[in-house]
């Protein structure tokens, strides 16, 4: 019966059995390398802590804060031997600090920065609430009420810190509206006068002035209208003449600045010992250790006045190289916020650079005899408790904004939350990524 099939139904019949005997062919896995180019970006996510940290930022962390330790021990080897009988007994405080503002940078590096923006105000209100019981029961030292538990804790150093973090995320949150006068100018005047204000009545007035600085700076980022920024600095202006009449203290600053610019022999003491120093240290400066201003001469050697001893000991050229560092750590931290991920980013990593940066500037202009006096520490170098360890925390903050950008691999130069229009006018048209949740990074 087999042999009356069809010829060509019998070739059909042996096609489809060869068809079902045929094994299985697995197909081999398909390598990272066949993958498309769009495949690899989940791995570029996936990248560890030290992949994603900013390296050339973290270098100049730590070659702050060596030449602070370095500082530290020089300028107070001989007052610890003196009181506690120990050379290193002061920098053994130092490096405890250090470890804890290190220990704070990392936390606040590992996890993803956006998470602050929802405890911005409650920080704000704590910070309010603190510089509020500095005015009410702290003792008063050298004429001032700036601390808590036993000078420990000084919340007019959280307050700089914590302005920025809510300044970024109030000023993120409004887009346009930060241009109109009722949403806008209104509450930033509220803010910097209640804070402002509580941090004057210490009296701490470089702080004060470093808060409106950089508030105002970050408010004009922020796209505020250029007319009432000039009414904010005119207010600011009438703010420092009133402050400038309350204060004794201020008056003799200023004064004495004044009359230094015509003739040095008139300049305040504390200037012409930090001239004295400059002068003494010449090129390459008269050895580390080695320096004689530290001893007496100049106030405060191992915070304020620190820029000076380095001058003396290492010379212009050392002094010229610590401010090679901080324009480092501004140009790194403005090109952090350039290729952040959201308008928070952006804020937050320009704001925590200006804070920084100012603080720095301030300090040197200072010993420089540039600016009047206004005992602002030098950040990372400066001996201190909360001065270094909240410089710090702002430090580990940018380093998160930097973290999270590289994760979510955005390209030099662009960024995923911006538009294509840089015009003054649009500068604020940012949209926030669909990725802005907060969490670990």
């Amino acid at each position: 019966m087999a042999q009356n099939v069809a010829p060509e139904f019998t070739d059909d019949l042996d096609a489809a059995a060869s068809t079902r005997a045929a094994p299985r062919i697995v197909q081999p896995a398909r390598t990272v390398a066949s993958e498309p180019m769009d495949a690899k970006r989940p791995a570029v996510r996936k990248r560890g802590f030290l992949a994603t940290l900013d390296t050339p930022l973290v270098i100049t962390y730590v070659l702050l804060l060596a030449i602070g330790a370095m500082m530290v021990y020089s300028t107070t080897f001989d007052w610890a031997y003196s009181d506690f009988g120990s050379e290193t007994a002061i920098l053994i405080q130092h490096i405890r600090n250090m470890v804890i503002g290190v220990v704070l940078l990392v936390l606040f590096a590992l996890f993803d920065y956006r998470i602050w923006k929802r405890f911005a105000v409650v920080a704000l209100l704590l910070t309010v609430g603190a510089l509020i019981a500095v005015l009410a029961f702290s003792d008063q030292l050298w004429g001032a009420r700036r601390s808590l538990l036993n000078g420990s804790y000084q919340p007019g150093e959280m307050a700089e810190l914590v302005v920025v973090v809510y300044m970024a995320a109030w000023l993120s949150s409004k887009n346009r509206k930060v241009q109109s006068f009722l949403n806008g100018l209104v509450p930033f005047i509220i803010l910097l006068g209640i804070v402002g204000g509580l941090i004057v009545l210490q009296p701490d007035l470089s702080t004060a002035v470093t808060i409106f600085m950089v508030a105002s700076i970050m408010y004009f980022l922020a796209g505020a209208n250029i007319y009432y920024l000039g009414g904010v600095f005119a207010l600011l202006v009438v703010a420092a003449y009133v402050v400038y009449n309350m204060f004794d203290y201020a008056q003799g600053r200023v004064s004495g600045f004044t009359s230094s610019l015509t003739d040095l022999s008139q300049a305040s003491y504390h200037a012409q010992q930090a001239i004295i120093a400059f002068i003494n240290g010449g090129w390459t400066g008269v050895g580390l250790g080695l320096g004689t201003q530290k001893f007496g001469f100049l106030p405060a050697p191992h915070t304020d006045s620190i820029f000076a001893v380095i001058g003396e000991e290492l010379g212009v050229l050392g002094a010229a190289f610590v401010v090679f560092l901080f324009i480092m750590l501004a140009f790194r931290g403005f090109t952090i916020a350039r290729r952040s991920v959201d308008p928070f980013g952006m804020l937050l990593a320009g704001g925590i650079t200006l804070w920084i940066v100012i603080k720095a500037l301030l300090n040197i202009a200072v010993m420089l005899s540039l600016i009047p006096p206004t005992g602002v520490a030098l950040p990372f170098i400066s001996f201190g408790g909360s001065s270094l360890v909240v410089v710090m925390a702002g430090a580990g903050l940018l380093l998160s904004v930097a973290r999270v950008s590289a994760r979510q691999s955005i390209p030099e130069g662009r960024s995923s939350g911006a538009t294509d229009d840089r015009g003054w006018g649009n500068r604020w048209t940012r949209l926030s990524s669909p990725r802005s949740g907060g969490g670990s990074a």
